[in-house]
């Protein structure tokens, strides 16, 4: 039988901006639920990200419904669950963990997110030569998600090499032979010359870390720029990219279709994904804005 009240949170680093509370809490109200979202900021609470586990079981012994997990955890957590779903397990990340029945499963819904985002954001852009920058957690989701939607061949370019070798490395075991390749960031370049478009799944662009993560003389017309980030809504990467006339989507799609897709999961009810896009338009906004 179907509850009326729940208890989440989320799990990660510097996340007192989180919009995630404010977003569940508030389609929660219009379906007339008693829904806390509390955060779990291992920065604030002094802890190492290896601590994650900790906090799954002290959340778990506490009653908590579920969990969302973000950055730097949604691979160290996999240890410390029971359980993951087909897609978390294909990923080697999650960022939604569901308690049921004593135990304590994984998800990922940044994937289905990221995919009904871009699908409504840039429906008729060209998919043949996608790059990305960033192969964490985030980065995992995101090019699972482009390849899906059809991408001909990704690139994956991090800093860390050898971090992108072994995504791109499981995005071919996954979906085929050359569908993925890896580079360190002096290609860049060359690889957004001959680019349809960018993927940029890094903080950088972050409220916590301004900035543009590549120069803004790499982007060119003929470029469509799909960001994660959603805080701001604008980066300095879109706003550079749109200066020029490239196609652009923001991360706050990404946003509202992954924690509708975990709200579903923790309440077994239906969101209303665009009740809660008009979300964080004003969300987004009232941050912008200072208040």
């Amino acid at each position: 039988m179907a509850k009326d009240s729940y208890l989440v949170g989320l799990i990660g680093a510097g996340i007192g901006p989180s919009l995630s509370p404010a977003l569940h809490e508030r389609e929660a109200d219009r379906q007339g639920l008693r829904y806390l979202y509390r955060l779990l900021d291992i920065d604030v609470l002094g802890v190492r990200p290896e601590a994650v586990g900790d906090l799954v079981c002290s959340a778990r012994t506490l009653g908590f419904d579920g969990l969302n997990i973000t950055h730097p955890c949604k691979q160290l957590v996999i240890e410390h669950l029971d359980g993951l779903s087909a897609q978390a397990e294909a990923l080697g990340a999650v960022n939604t963990v569901v308690f049921e029945d004593g135990r304590a499963v994984g998800h990922n819904t940044d994937v289905t997110g990221f995919a009904a985002s871009f699908a409504r954001g840039l429906p008729d852009v060209p998919l043949e030569r996608v790059v990305q920058l960033g192969a964490g957690g985030a980065g995992a989701a995101v090019a699972h998600a482009t390849l899906t939607l059809g991408a001909g061949r990704v690139t994956v370019v991090d800093a860390l090499a050898d971090r992108a070798a072994g995504l791109a490395g499981a995005l071919n075991h996954h979906f085929g032979a050359g569908r993925a390749a890896h580079a360190t960031p002096d290609r860049l370049p060359g690889l957004l010359a001959e680019a349809d478009g960018i993927v940029h799944a890094t903080p950088t662009g972050m409220a916590a870390h301004p900035g543009l993560p590549f120069p803004a003389e790499l982007l060119h017309p003929g470029l469509w720029v799909a960001e994660v980030v959603y805080r701001p809504l604008e980066t300095e990467l879109l706003r550079a990219a749109r200066a020029i006339g490239c196609a652009t989507l923001d991360g706050g799609g990404m946003a509202v279709f992954q924690a509708a897709d975990a709200f579903r999961l923790f309440t077994g009810r239906e969101p209303d994904a665009a009740r809660m896009l008009a979300d964080i338009g004003e969300l987004a906004g009232a941050v912008g804005a200072g208040k």
